[in-house]
Formats: structure tokens, C-alpha cells, sequence
């Protein structure tokens, strides 16, 4: 505050440019409508702060978000550039209950400071027909405006036959400009969690009396408030049940949710029985045959709902997660097909004919990105292939390691990678960081630059001796001791990638 030459007190200068700016951020954090900014009771609110505040219309609210969505688009537009690596697309298209169209699509990448990211690139109508033509079109059309058609290599899609044809024309359009990786086999990626959500719902098929059962309990506890207080009385009575997770309703479209509710349900399993004894309207117990049989579906479940959920994450990379976890679930269900309860035989029997309908053959470009952490190389691949197919895992092991080269070949022909190696040091975990090697550097800068003068022609002639014996990058990685897996659980591969990427 500030006093007048005749002593009243008088508001402080406010900047009105400002204001605007955190109105727009506003509006677009909190999802306001426009029109916000014209309440009366707000714009009294404003004055009532300082009276030379400027109210501004809906009108400049727009214009003043749309010059902030053009402003933050170039700067994505200078990192989307500058980024070394090729971009990763997932696109997804719905109809709201609007009957109204919309298609979403997303860019995954890694900076320029080895970080992942994953940013929305259009989110917009998308008017009938929803062809393969017409989607194909509309994802060209964005990758021009982003100006990136030139650094895609994959695009990840969900199951449907609309996407598959889109797939295949977006890949002609980019291998007649010679845009694509390997003329583009590696492009289109099924999204695994769609394939693996397809695969148990498959074989919840055969299981729906007793998910149904405990589904309907679940619903006649929570329609009324005096069912939820007899429900709670009856926990209290039982004891000893683990309150700290509530019964869940699922969406019947996404497996992941009806293995929670089957979980939940199990575990308020007494509470169920005494509710039974206490309401005679309760007509959805379950007999013990039925719980014990819900109980060993969620335990043969369990496996699949914690994969999904890592392979569903974006704030840490999946692909080196992918064969591991593919290759988890296929011996689960070789061994659940031999269960002694029929209903869980066959519950496996018709998850493992989708899973060969979908994966009877890995992915390739997925199965190479598990090769890409240190921990795994191709020995997890050896050891996984051996359990699922002992008489011909070499033979798809060698599959996987010629298009491995196949690839590494294709970006040293772009320059994206060196021939042979030109460092002597061997990666190892021990590497100092690159902060800390950063300031090593420094301290001996004067010192490596004199070795450089003196013994440069040594360093060239070690240079050409590596050149000779032939191997490149890839061959020296492979061949090295692959990490600990149980001294590095938690390993951020991006990070060793970035400290190791000389």
C-alpha cells in the first residue's frame, strides 16, 4: 500500500498484463468456461483487491489463451526438433455419448536430456466417416503441422480393423519420403494392454456365476445408505477384516477393474456370510465352492493385473519391460491349463487361444527394447524363450538378434551411431555420473589436453587397431557382464543410458 501527497492510503501499482496471464491459467487449470471472467461477483472481487484492475471480456479470455496455446506449441515445436531420437505415436479415436467423434494423438520421446516424455499433440473432432482413410489422413495432417513427419518410428494403436488399415496407409504415405526405420517393418505396434485386457476377458467368459454373484452383492450393499450401516455392522461383527480398501464396483469393459472388485469382494468374504444370516432380502451369497473358486480365480488374476499395470505406465519407459512380462504370462497360462478345477483349466485354455491369436509371435521391436537394459541383454530372452519353447528357442533368439543388427546397421547409416568403438573404458555401474564426471573434466582439463598433444598419435593408432578387429558398439554391449538385476531393482534405464552413452 502506499499513501497519496495528502496522506490516504492508495493501492499499489498492478501489472494488468500479468492478471490476464494467470486468468487464462486459471481457466485452463480449473476447466472454467469462458465466460468466468464476466461474473459480477468475481469482477467485484477483482475491485474490491485494487480498483485499476482492467476487466477483461470472455472475447480477450479467448484470444488471450489461444495466443498462450501458440506460444507453449512453438516451444514444443523447438524441443519436438532438437530431440536426438525418433518419435513414438499412440492415437486413440471414441464417439462421446454426444454421438459426436474425437481422435487423440500423442507423441512419446526422449530429450535431448535422455527424459521420456509424452505430450499431446491434437485432441480434436473427428467428423464420420471414422475410415482407415480418413484417420490416416487426419494423423498425417498433424505430424506436418508439428513438422515432425520426418522423425516418426512407431505408432501404437488398439485393436481394431479401422486402425489396422490406417496403419498401413500412414506407412505408405512415410516410406514414399523416405521417412520411416527399416522401410517402416517395425512401425505398427499393437497396444499390449488392449491385447492383454482382450486375452482375460476371454477368459472371464467362463467365469461369470461367480463374478456375478459377488458383482451383485457388491451393487446390493451399495444402493442405499442403510445396507452400507447393516454391512458395516456386520464387518464389526466377524472382525479381523482389513477395512482400508472399500468394495468396488467394476466396468465390466476393463478386466483390471473386475479384478479389483472380485479382490475387494473376497476379502469382506465373512462380512458376505453374516450379511446373508442377518437379511433374508439377500439372495446373492455364494456357496463355499463358489468363494474358493473366485478366491483361486483372483489368485491365477493377480499376475495379469500387476502387469497391466506396469506396462500401462508413461512416466517411466515400458518397451524393456515388454518380453519379460508377455513371456510371464504365457507360462502362467501353460501352467494354469493343467489346473485340477476345470473352470480354471478352461479359463486358461481360452485366454492361451487369444494369446496365440496375438502373440504367438513377440513382438520384435518390443522384444529388442528389453535387450536395451543392461540388467536383461539377450540372455533374459534365452532364459525366457528356453521355459516357453525348448526346441526352437535359438532359433527365434537368432530371429531377434539379426533384426537387432538389422536396425543398428540403419542408424549408423544415418550417422546415428559410430562404427567402432573410439573409447577404450569399459561402462560399468561404478561409472562416475555425469554431473560428477562433468566437474572431472573440469579439474583435469589442462592435464587431458596435454596428453592429447603428446600422445595423439598413439590415440589414432589405438583408433585404427579397434577399427581392425571389426566390432562395432552393439557387439561390445552384448558382450559385456549384463547388471545385477538384484543390486539394481530399480534401475532408471534412461539414466545408465545417458551416463554410458559414449
Amino acid at each position: 500500500m502506499m499513501l497519496d501527497n495528502e496522506g490516504n492510503v492508495r493501492s499499489r501499482q498492478i501489472n494488468n498484463l500479468r492478471i490476464r496471464e494467470l486468468l487464462g491459467m486459471l481457466i485452463i487449470e480449473h476447466d472454467l468456461p469462458y465466460s468466468f471472467v464476466e461474473f459480477p461477483l468475481f469482477r467485484q472481487v477483482l475491485k474490491e483487491c485494487n480498483p485499476d484492475v482492467k476487466i477483461i471480456s470472455r472475447k480477450t479470455a479467448v484470444s488471450d489463451i489461444r495466443r498462450f496455446y501458440e506460444l507453449q506449441k512453438d516451444k514444443l515445436k523447438v524441443i519436438l526438433s532438437k530431440s536426438p531420437s525418433r518419435i513414438c505415436l499412440t492415437s486413440d479415436c471414441w464417439t462421446a455419448v454426444t454421438s459426436e467423434g474425437y481422435i487423440c494423438l500423442t507423441a512419446h520421446f526422449v530429450d535431448e536430456n535422455w527424459k521420456l516424455n509424452s505430450k499431446i499433440l491434437s485432441f480434436c473432432k473427428m467428423e464420420p466417416p471414422h475410415s482407415g482413410h480418413e484417420l490416416a489422413s487426419k494423423v498425417f495432417e498433424s505430424l506436418c503441422d508439428w513438422e515432425i513427419e520426418k522423425k516418426i518410428f512407431t505408432v501404437t494403436l488398439d485393436n481394431a480393423s479401422a486402425n489396422d488399415c490406417m496403419a498401413e496407409i500412414l506407412k505408405e504415405r512415410l516410406i514414399l519420403q523416405n521417412n520411416l526405420i527399416c522401410d517402416g517393418e517395425f512401425f505398427y505396434v499393437r497396444c499390449c494392454a488392449h491385447i492383454l485386457n482382450l486375452i482375460v476377458q476371454e477368459g472371464l467368459k467362463v467365469t461369470n456365476v461367480a463374478i456375478n454373484k459377488i458383482r451383485d452383492s457388491i451393487k446390493y450393499v451399495k444402493v442405499s445408505e442403510s445396507r452400507m450401516k447393516i454391512f458395516g455392522q456386520c464387518v464389526e461383527q466377524v472382525g479381523s477384516i482389513d477395512t482400508s480398501i472399500g468394495l468396488r464396483l467394476d466396468v465390466p469393459t476393463r478386466w483390471n477393474s473386475t479384478y479389483d472388485m472380485l479382490e475387494s469382494g473376497i476379502r469382506y468374504k465373512r462380512a458376505f456370510v453374516c450379511l446373508s444370516c442377518r437379511d433374508t432380502s439377500f439372495k446373492h451369497s455364494l456357496s463355499n465352492e463358489e468363494w474358493r473358486r473366485a478366491e483361486e480365480m483372483c489368485s491365477f488374476l493377480q499376475p495379469c493385473a500387476m502387469i497391466t499395470t506396469l506396462i500401462s505406465g508413461t512416466s517411466y519407459p515400458t518397451s524393456n519391460m515388454y518380453f519379460g512380462q508377455i513371456a510371464k504370462i504365457e507360462i502362467l497360462l501353460n501352467d494354469a491349463i493343467s489346473n485340477r478345477d476345470p473352470v480354471i483349466s478352461n479359463m486358461a485354455t481360452k485366454m492361451k487361444e487369444k494369446f496365440d491369436k496375438y502373440w504367438s509371435d513377440y513382438s520384435v521391436i518390443l522384444s529388442i527394447g528389453s535387450v536395451f537394459d543392461p540388467r536383461a541383454k539377450l540372455e533374459a530372452i534365452k532364459f525366457s524363450y528356453s521355459l516357453i519353447d525348448p526346441v526352437n528357442y535359438y532359433m527365434k533368439v537368432d530371429h531377434i538378434k539379426q533384426k537387432l543388427y538389422y536396425i543398428f546397421d540403419q542408424y549408423k547409416d544415418m550417422g546415428g551411431s559410430s562404427n567402432n568403438r573410439t573409447s577404450s573404458s569399459t561402462p560399468t555401474p561404478s561409472q562416475p555420473s555425469s554431473s560428477t564426471s562433468g566437474r572431472m573434466v573440469e579439474k583435469k582439463k589442462e592435464s587431458a589436453m596435454s596428453w592429447t598433444q603428446l600422445y595423439g598419435d598413439f590415440l589414432n593408432f589405438k583408433s585404427r587397431d579397434v577399427s581392425s578387429v571389426g566390432k562395432s558398439e552393439l557387439d561390445y554391449y552384448l558382450e559385456e557382464a549384463s547388471l545385477d538385476g538384484h543390486q539394481f531393482p530399480e534401475l532408471d534405464v534412461l539414466q545408465w543410458w545417458k551416463t554410458n552413452q559414449q
